[in-house]
């Protein structure tokens, strides 16, 4: 009998930033969970960097790394975005679904930390293999598009019973993302169970755009002039006005 991919090996990803803008913002934490299947013990890497940068108090409120810590602690830029990029691509190598929560948020700064300090971009790391995200977000979004509420990591976990300890800790983070991915494909299996996480993974970019122009529209009715980015799950570097 086949194993449902949901049952199956996966692998997360996530980061703790200095703050929500991807062009601007540096990463100050990251890990990587690798289960190689439902209930089996994950491996975690966790990475500390000191981003060269003050770590607004905001921030830190959020996941509680301060200035003195990750000086005193965090590691250099560049060697820890080029670790970061050569396990994405080891993942994807080993054929392991990568579940990413917000994925064009995380992807997309390590994409700009990568230009920034490797002089190279995460497409570069992945150019020999293909990259199959599954983003907790959109697959709920679509899959239960009339449920009311905020859709969280921390509203997931609550909605799919999962647990979720140390919130805004990058792992703990990863791992949460990772359990719901799981819930969602159980909860939504006779949809799901026939597709494959590459088919997914290409699905996900046509459902996220749709998500985008619902959200652009209904920011427009509010008045609100916030831009909906529907690029999923890499957002394109911005072209520098000349």
């Amino acid at each position: 009998m086949t194993t449902n991919w949901y049952e199956g090996p996966l692998a997360a990803f996530d980061t703790e930033t200095t703050g929500v803008d991807v062009e601007r913002d540096r990463i100050v934490s990251a890990a990587l969970v690798v289960q190689d299947a439902a209930g089996a013990r994950p491996r975690v890497t966790r990475w500390l960097v000191n981003p060269g940068i003050p770590v607004p108090e905001g921030a830190t409120a959020v996941h509680g790394l301060t200035d003195e810590h990750l000086q005193r602690n965090g590691r250099w830029p560049s060697p820890v975005m080029e670790e970061l990029g050569r396990a994405l691509a080891e993942q994807s190598a080993a054929g392991r679904p990568l579940v990413v929560m917000n994925a064009p948020f995380d992807l997309t700064i390590l994409d700009r930390e990568l230009r920034r300090h490797r002089a190279s971009t995460l497409g570069r790391y992945l150019e020999r293999t293909s990259l199959c995200v599954l983003d907790p977000r959109v697959l709920d979004k679509h899959l239960d598009r009339y449920r009311k509420g905020r859709r969280t990591l921390a509203d997931l976990c609550a909605h799919y019973e999962v647990e979720l300890e140390g919130a805004h800790d990058a792992a703990a983070d990863a791992t949460a993302a990772l359990e719901v991915v799981r819930a969602v494909g159980r909860r939504f299996a006779s949809r799901l169970e026939r597709l494959s996480p590459a088919e997914l993974h290409t699905l996900q970019a046509v459902w996220h755009a749709a998500q985008a122009r619902g959200l652009q529209a209904w920011f427009a009715r509010q008045g609100t002039p916030e831009l909906v980015d529907p690029a999923w799950p890499l957002r394109p570097e911005l072209r520098k006005a000349a």
